[in-house]
């Protein structure tokens, strides 16, 4: 059987995760009983605060109710695969365009042409249609003001001596976003798994999820976290907590976060009105307020980098969702 970057993901957290994401006390208002035309069920990769947003808004202008899982995309990958023979969601948002070809190569998805489908960033959505990338991360550099007073290093620099046990990074096999910055790295940087054996070689702490590798260097647990996803940083420097990112000259990856109907979904035409708001400007607006990439370029940012600021290396992600299988395997071989 052909192995894609979501069945990966699924594998190597499924056992760990399997009881959460069955659980009733997941935090998920979803359940596996039969969704009602005026009910669907959301399987999003975050944020948290967004979500919210959105749903609220989309309840408001359309009168259906949002029950909704948030979860990493290995927690949401995990869920899925659990309740295969029995299928809940209607949608699915996850932080990783490999993870949604991977679905759409398994047969997952099913194709809708978005009423706003026009006006997202084609290099991060679906031709076909099967899915939208209505929002993404930059993923950069975020260090402590406090231990760090100002910085610019490029990647490979955090394998020096200088830099030794006070760097981490989210765990790939928990972070939609960490394996698709490895891949970015390693499949167009020539001295990529280098750069990479050198930050294992000098104590780098692979561990958590985003929130989590972010936490550690707010709190000063450690210095930097590389790989880091540019809107939390931004969130959090909002809040006036001692952090700033910036984006390594080199270049980095832009990580698209992407929605897709399920080709099991109960309510098939709440879900294609739950993906025509996503991709309105008036939650492209929310998506702004949030520190996020809008799909929609044309929406106005504060206090954040656009995407035409940001240097980004040359990712394609054509057959990404296959390479990737190899890509995290092997990191995770490097880091045991």
């Amino acid at each position: 059987m052909k192995k894609t970057v979501s069945t990966v993901i699924t594998g190597l957290v499924m056992s760990t995760l399997l009881l959460s994401a069955c659980s009733s006390d997941t935090g998920t208002k979803a359940n596996a009983s039969e969704t009602s035309k005026d009910t669907i069920t959301v399987y999003s990769a975050g944020p948290e605060g967004l979500a919210d947003e959105i749903n609220a808004k989309f309840e408001e202008e359309t009168g259906i109710k949002v029950e909704m899982f948030q979860g990493t995309t290995g927690k949401i990958l995990s869920r899925m695969e659990a309740e295969a023979n029995n299928p809940v969601a209607d949608v699915v948002v996850l932080a990783s365009i490999p993870s949604m070809e991977g679905l759409k190569a398994e047969d997952k998805l099913q194709s809708y042409e978005a009423e706003n489908g026009a006006s997202m960033n084609e290099d991060w959505s679906d031709p076909e249609h099967y899915y939208y990338g209505y929002s993404a991360s930059a993923l950069g550099v975020a260090y402590n003001t406090n231990n760090v007073s100002a910085l610019d290093a490029d990647w490979k620099e955090f394998g020096e001596e200088e830099w030794k046990g006070r760097v981490t990074m989210p765990d790939p096999t928990s972070s939609g976003s960490a394996v698709d910055f490895l891949y970015g790295l390693t499949s167009t940087e020539k001295d990529g798994w280098d750069t990479l054996q050198s930050w294992n070689d000098n104590e780098l702490l692979v561990a958590g999820a985003n929130k989590e590798s972010l936490e550690s260097v707010i709190t000063g647990n450690k210095d930097v976290v590389v790989s880091a996803v540019d809107y939390m940083a931004y969130k959090s420097k909002a809040k006036g907590e001692p952090i700033d990112i910036y984006y390594p000259e080199s270049g980095t990856v832009i990580s698209p976060r992407a929605a897709g109907i399920l080709k099991d979904a109960k309510n098939k035409e709440g879900a294609e009105k739950f993906i025509d708001f996503l991709t309105s400007d008036e939650a492209q607006e929310l998506v702004a307020d949030a520190y996020l990439l809008p799909g929609n370029e044309d929406i106005p940012l504060q206090d954040r980098a656009a995407l035409s600021e940001i240097p980004a290396l040359p990712v394609s992600w054509d057959g990404a969702e296959e390479k990737q299988v190899d890509t995290l395997t092997k990191f995770t071989e490097m880091m045991q």
